[in-house]
């Protein structure tokens, strides 16, 4: 397979790089972690400005009508600034199920929800309503139709809650394609990319700035290839990432397949630049007061969210063998 992004899918993701790199600097991050009862960020207002939760709805329902090739690039720059919001399962998950988005589109609603077969969603704190499953399908509760227990995370952004429905309550959603969960997959797999290159670009430059013996650590050929492993894994992952989203996009019959091998790939590459990037930092990468832990924490959130390597390893192994 061969493809390259298109100007304007190229151009939709250089807005969102500069509006995030304005909105959602790692000081707007740590006040959500630090922040008991946050409220919906100022990036996350000015992405609903910007049409970005409606890439996927259809241009009648006040959406983009986009597909899922410009999403995942929008995703992954959510991914790189660690967003707080639960936007792939606002935007990649429930908006392009919902035939309402009168609310979900202004983002004056936020929509969680639930990976397959998990009852933890997060933005627990934040959401407005959920879109969960069980052996009938999906269904969308509003937040006063379910218990909500807050749970610990490594990331405490993302106030993680397990959430309790009573299968008879909420709204069924139709989901002919069967895509919905998929898009949710490609999209955490889309943040870990970003994730990925955010702690690269980070370490780069402590490398570059740090100094021992009068040269950069940087130039030390052991630190060269802790960088060198991370950026070979990265290469690898993001590619797989993009055909997931293509297979997605192109009604592809393989696209869990191809969403199973992005997880796994990406979520590789995220623990493994989490581990480089401590390692090069040193002594400074484990302070609290250093943002390094902001994305690394996250990485270790999503690795392990909608299922891990090991997980979609075995998923494809089933398929395969």
């Amino acid at each position: 397979m061969r493809f390259a992004f298109t100007e304007d899918q190229i151009a939709l993701r250089d807005a969102t790089h500069d509006l995030l790199a304005k909105e959602c600097p790692p000081k707007a991050v740590r006040a959500q972690w630090e922040d008991k009862e946050p409220g919906p960020s100022s990036a996350w207002r000015a992405l609903a400005e910007m049409g970005v939760l409606g890439v996927l709805a259809p241009e009648s329902l006040g959406g983009l009508g986009l597909s899922e090739l410009d999403l995942v690039l929008v995703l992954e720059e959510t991914g790189y600034f660690a967003l707080p919001e639960p936007i792939v399962e606002h935007a990649a998950v429930a908006v392009p199920l919902l035939n309402d988005l009168t609310t979900a589109l202004t983002g004056t609603e936020i929509i969680s929800a639930t990976a397959p077969n998990s009852d933890l969603a997060p933005g627990a704190t934040l959401a407005h309503s959920f879109v969960v499953g069980d052996e009938n399908g999906l269904a969308l509760v509003e937040r006063g139709q379910v218990e909500i227990g807050l749970c610990e995370s490594v990331d405490q952004t993302r106030s993680l809650g397990r959430i309790k429905w009573d299968s008879k309550s909420g709204q069924r959603l139709d989901d002919p394609s069967g895509k919905g969960q998929a898009r949710g997959l490609v999209g955490i797999s889309s943040q870990l990319v970003g994730l990925t290159r955010r702690m690269l670009d980070m370490t780069v430059e402590y490398v570059i700035e740090r100094q021992q013996f009068g040269v950069p650590v940087g130039s030390f050929q052991a630190v060269k290839h802790h960088l060198a492993d991370a950026r070979i894994a990265l290469e690898f992952a993001r590619p797989l990432v993009y055909r997931a989203a293509w297979s997605l996009a192109t009604d592809d019959p393989d696209y869990e397949v191809h969403a199973s091998m992005a997880k796994a790939m990406a979520s590789d590459a995220a623990l493994l630049a989490g581990r480089k990037a401590l390692q090069c930092h040193g002594a400074i990468g484990y302070s609290f007061e250093y943002d390094l832990h902001l994305f690394m924490k996250r990485a270790w959130a999503l690795a392990s969210t909608w299922g891990d390597a090991r997980a979609h390893r075995s998923r494809l192994a089933q398929v395969i063998l």
